[in-house]
Formats: structure tokens, sequence, C-alpha cells
């Protein structure tokens, strides 16, 4: 089995600091090329007052700048844009980065975001109902030829085009850990992602992942299994604590070299093989060393 590793992106620069986004990248990527396979941007719109970048003009900036690297986003809130332009978007983005976007997106959950900016926030049933909507949408909106006609509790589209069609057509991730949300991954995703998971949470998902495609009737086996979250390292315990600050092994892959790699290894064996990882401090050299020197390379024998 081969894993693949992404990186993802920092929500913004810190205060005062606007061009580091841009210049920590420029210095970084280079040491990831051939190491990671893509880059990914979480979809939010502010975390208090610190300075946090869209998440979708990211992405066309990065396919561009980038192109050593696929892109996609982790995961988008499917409230934040209507279905069909959402999949004309990613048509345009997939034929412009000659077929090197990845779909994520859910259901949505950060409340403030959708008061501050002046989106309905109503319940998860309903969310989980709209996101269903725009997998219809967009999936249909890809696939099927001519002028597309889709009536939806929530979102519709009438005799749409999307032209050019994306080719191929972009993995669709579908990200969450509800139950709900999970039927739409086993129905309409390629691949399902978990955030911020530990080991013993993520195995407990899986299993109802499995009766979520027996229910529609998919081998679960045809549905990858992806990972997103944060990496500490530390050259001890408590320097990994320290770099991580709320990020620990409970939430996060977080420790030592070997205590990471020992972390990724319980997720590989459960078949997990993308994993989509903000590595904490990776601007630093000596961070970069270990997960280069040490961290993945023992993954790579693993």
């Amino acid at each position: 089995m081969t894993v693949d590793f992404g990186l993802s992106l920092p929500a913004g620069p810190p205060k005062g600091q606007l061009d580091k986004f841009l210049t920590d990248m420029d210095a970084v990527l280079p040491h990831l090329k051939g190491r990671f396979k893509s880059l990914w941007m979480t979809d939010h719109f502010f975390w208090g007052d610190a300075p946090t970048h869209e998440a979708w003009t990211v992405i066309a900036f990065v396919a561009a700048r980038w192109p050593q690297f696929d892109i996609g986003p982790m995961v988008l809130g499917q409230s934040y844009r209507n279905p069909a332009l959402l999949a004309k978007m990613a048509a345009t983005l997939q034929t412009l980065s000659h077929g090197r976007f990845i779909m994520a997106i859910g259901a949505g959950w950060k409340e403030d975001e959708y008061h501050a900016y002046g989106y309905p926030y109503p319940s998860p049933g309903v969310r989980v109902e709209q996101l269903e909507d725009s997998l219809e949408i967009i999936t249909r909106l890809w696939r099927e030829p001519g002028q597309v006609t889709y009536l939806g509790k929530h979102y519709s589209i009438t005799n749409a085009y999307c032209e050019p069609k994306p080719d191929p057509v972009p993995p669709i991730i579908v990200g969450g850990g509800g139950s709900k949300t999970m039927r739409l991954a086993a129905k309409f995703a390629d691949w399902w992602n978990l955030p911020d998971a530990n080991f013993a949470d993520y195995n407990a998902k899986v299993d109802i992942l499995r009766q979520q495609c027996d229910s529609v009737g998919r081998d679960p086996a045809n549905l990858r299994l992806t990972w997103f979250g944060r990496m500490a390292l530390g050259r001890t315990d408590a320097e990994a604590r320290q770099r991580g600050g709320r990020w620990t092994n409970q939430n996060a892959l977080a420790g030592t070299p070997a205590q990471v790699v020992e972390q990724l290894q319980q997720f590989i064996d459960l078949g997990v093989d993308y994993f989509m990882i903000e590595v904490l401090g990776v601007d630093q050299p000596g961070v970069r060393a270990m997960l280069l020197e040490e961290v993945l390379p023992q993954v790579q024998q693993i």
C-alpha cells in the first residue's frame, strides 16, 4: 500500500506579518516536493481577529504558483457557495490545473461564521440534507451530458450546463463523523475524511462507515480512508507538548518522531493511506529534519 501525504496550509499570516504566509511556503515547499503530494486549505472566514485567508482564493492561487502539487480544500462548507456555482468553479480549476484538483466538502459547522456573514444556520439534519443536494448537483453537472435539471429539497438546477466537463472528474471527499454524513460518503464519495481524531475514535467511526456502505450496497474497500489533522514533533515529549499546545496525541499526531511513526502505523494498519497534515513549525529547519529524515522514511518502510 502506498501512503500519501498532503500539507495543510496555515489559515492565514500572523498579525503584522502579512507576507509571511507566502514567504514561508516559498521556503518550505521546495523541501517537500516529491515527499508531499498535495496542498490543502481549510474553509473558514475567521478565527477571532486572527488574519484568515478565504479558502477558494488560496486554492486557485496555489494551483498556479506551485504546480508540483495537487490542491484541495479541507473541507468546503457546503453552505458558503451555491452548489451549481461550486461545481462550475471546480470544473474550471480542474481544467486549468490539468487535473490536480480534489473536491472535499462537508455539511458545515462553525456557527459564528454563519451568523457573522449572514448565512442561515439551520439544524444539523437540514445541513446534511443540503449537503446531499449539493453532492447530487455537483456529481450530475460533472458527469451527465448536456443540460442538467435536478429538483432537490433545498437546492435545484434547471437546464444547467457545466462545460467544459472536468476531465478527469475530481475525486470527491466527504468529511465528517456523523452517521448521516458517513452515509453520504458511502453514496457519493471516492474518499472519506475525519479530522482531528485519535486512533480509537477513528477506528470506531470506520466501523460505522462500513455499516453505511453495506446499507447502500457499496464495497467499503472502494472508499479511500483519509485523515486530516495536526502534527507536533519534538525531540522530547516536553518539546512536542510545547510546540503542540492544545494539539496532543489525543487529537493529533504528537510526540517524538518514533512516537509519531507508531501513531501513524496504527492508522495505516487500519487502511488509512492519505494523511493531510498541518505540520506545526514546518518553517523551522529542525522540525523539517525530523519530518523528512525520520518520520517519512520510517513510514515508507511500513
